[in-house]
């Protein structure tokens, strides 16, 4: 082991320790950026293998979740946006995405799928396999739950929960007149995709950008947010540990 690594090594059990009794988010969104920008810093000819060694660094974070107590993760994979992109960029992505969800699912690993996102506006292929691996972990509570957010839209997002609420009242027999006298946030809350699940407490961004991108617009409201400069593939337990503590660090008011 050379001397930086035995360096990094100690600095890792440090940070860890020092967070041992000190609040830890219940929810950590993701958002994996910076894929194609570091193939290309590095020389890939094939931007795709920046999203293959993304996808990667994704089973990894998995485990440090499990490590540090976290019970949810909310991975950014895949925007509505990006299916606009040409075919040559999209397909290996989708590629790559049903790849990791079907090893996320292989037999051994502890983490419970679920698929948050339009499945309707992707390829029957991926639709099929990423419900097929969120079907196979359905029955595991040992590891953290991975909400895959692939074909997702936070605009979109809300916009189903509404549709969904109203053909619900609906179909009990009421009125949208009925509906608008009664409807609060918490109605449509349960109609999210992440119904049933605590909102994210902490959302981290890696790639040095420092926008939300439509992720989980209605869920983040009260989220903190730890943004870091390097690429998603270049992300390391030590920055995991960095933002974890930057959240313990925190006063979380609530608008109190």
């Amino acid at each position: 082991m050379s001397v930086r690594s035995l360096i990094y090594s100690f600095y890792e059990r440090r940070l860890a320790g020092k967070l041992v009794g000190k609040p830890v988010p219940q929810h950590v969104g993701v958002m994996c950026d910076g894929n194609r920008r570091w193939a290309k810093e590095m020389g890939f000819v094939d931007p795709n293998d920046g999203h293959r060694v993304g996808a990667a660094r994704i089973k990894e974070l998995l485990t440090w979740c499990d490590q540090a107590g976290i019970r949810h993760v909310t991975l950014y994979l895949l925007a509505t946006d990006n299916l606009r992109r040409p075919a040559a960029q999209l397909d290996p992505l989708l590629r790559i995405i049903e790849d990791l969800a079907t090893e996320l699912a292989e037999d051994g690993n502890p983490w419970r799928l679920r698929m948050v996102g339009a499945l309707d506006v992707l390829p029957a292929t991926t639709a099929t396999a990423l419900k097929a691996a969120q079907e196979k972990t359905r029955d595991r509570t040992v590891g953290v739950e991975v909400n895959m957010a692939v074909g997702y839209g936070g605009r979109r997002e809300i916009a189903d929960a509404v549709r969904s609420l109203m053909q619900q009242h609906a179909a009990a027999g009421g009125t949208l007149e009925e509906l608008a006298e009664i409807l609060d946030v918490e109605h449509i809350a349960e109609h999210l995709y992440t119904r049933g699940q605590p909102d994210p407490d902490l959302i981290i961004r890696t790639s040095g950008e420092q926008r939300l991108s439509g992720f989980l617009l209605w869920q983040s409201a009260q989220s903190e947010f730890y943004f870091h400069d390097a690429n998603w593939p270049d992300f390391r337990r030590i920055d995991f540990l960095r933002a974890l503590r930057s959240y313990a660090n925190r006063q979380r008011r609530f608008g109190a």
